[in-house]
C-alpha cells in the first residue's frame, strides 16, 4: 500500500460509519445514500463530475438511517451523506445535507457553479428555493396524496400542499421562460430541482393534480434534464427497486 493510500485508509477508519459500510476503495469519495430525490441530487452530481466514488445503500429504517453508525455521520438521520478522504488541505471531510454536499462538490471541482460571484449567487438562490420550498412542500404533498395521509378524512392538508406546489411550479414556469436551465447554464440548482419534479410525476403520481405537465416550460425542462446521460445513470445509485 502506498503512503497516500495508507493515509486515506487510516482517515476513513476514524469514522464509525465505515464499521457498518466499509470502504472497498478507501481512496474514493464515500457516498451513503438511497435514490430518493435528495439522494439523486448527489449521485447525479458525482456522475456529472466523473470523479471516483463508492456508493453505499442506506435503508430508511432502523438498520440504516437510524443506526448508531449512520447517526455518527449524520445525527439528523437523513440521506445522503458523504466522506471525502481527499478534502480541503488533503484531509478527510464528512458532510450531510444534500445542498451542502452539492455546494462542496461544486467548489471542490469548480464546475456547475458559475464563473462569477453573481452567477454563483443566482445558482444559490435557486438551490435555496428547492431546499426551503419545493422539496419540503412536495414531500408533504406526497404524504397526503399517496401515503398514510391519503386516508385522512380532512382533505384540507392535501389541498394546502397541492396549492403550494402549484404555486411553486408557476414560479419555475415563469422563470424558465427563454431559459434552458433555471440559473443560466446547467448547474447544481437544476440537479436539486428536477429530481423533485420527477418525484411528483413518477413516485407520488401527482402530476395531474399539480398540473406538472401543463406548463410547456417546466415540462421541457424536465425532459431536457432527464435526457442527460449522467442523470440517467445517477437516478438509481445506489441501485434500488423503486428508482
Amino acid at each position: 500500500m502506498s503512503n497516500l493510500a495508507e493515509k486515506l485508509s487510516t482517515s476513513l477508519t476514524e469514522y464509525q460509519i465505515t464499521e457498518r459500510w466499509p470502504a472497498a476503495n478507501p481512496d474514493a469519495l464515500q457516498l451513503y445514500s438511497l435514490p430518493t430525490p435528495n439522494g439523486q441530487k448527489v449521485s447525479i452530481m458525482l456522475e456529472e463530475l466523473g470523479i471516483d466514488y463508492e456508493p453505499h445503500k442506506v435503508p430508511l429504517n432502523d438498520e440504516g438511517v437510524t443506526s448508531t453508525e449512520f447517526l455518527s455521520l449524520n445525527p439528523n438521520n437523513k440521506i445522503p451523506a458523504i466522506i471525502d478522504p481527499n478534502g480541503p488541505n488533503g484531509e478527510s471531510i464528512a458532510l450531510f445535507e444534500s445542498g451542502a454536499i452539492l455546494v462542496y462538490l461544486a467548489e471542490k471541482t469548480n464546475r456547475f457553479y458559475g464563473s462569477s460571484y453573481a452567477e454563483r449567487y443566482e445558482i444559490l438562490k435557486w438551490l435555496m428555493f428547492q431546499m426551503g420550498g419545493l422539496g419540503p412542500m412536495t414531500g408533504q404533498l406526497g404524504f397526503f396524496h399517496s401515503f398514510a395521509g391519503k386516508d385522512f378524512e380532512d382533505k384540507r392538508p392535501l389541498a394546502r400542499y397541492t396549492d403550494e406546489v402549484k404555486r411553486l411550479l408557476n414560479v419555475l414556469d415563469g422563470s424558465l421562460e427563454g431559459r434552458d436551465w433555471i440559473a443560466g447554464d446547467y448547474s447544481i440548482a437544476d440537479m436539486a430541482i428536477v429530481p423533485w419534479l420527477n418525484c411528483i410525476e413518477q413516485f407520488y403520481n401527482a402530476a395531474e393534480i399539480t398540473g406538472l405537465r401543463d406548463s410547456g416550460n417546466v415540462s421541457a425542462y424536465i425532459d431536457r434534464f432527464n435526457a442527460r446521460p449522467a442523470v440517467q445513470r445517477g437516478r438509481n445509485i445506489p441501485e434500488h427497486s423503486w428508482a
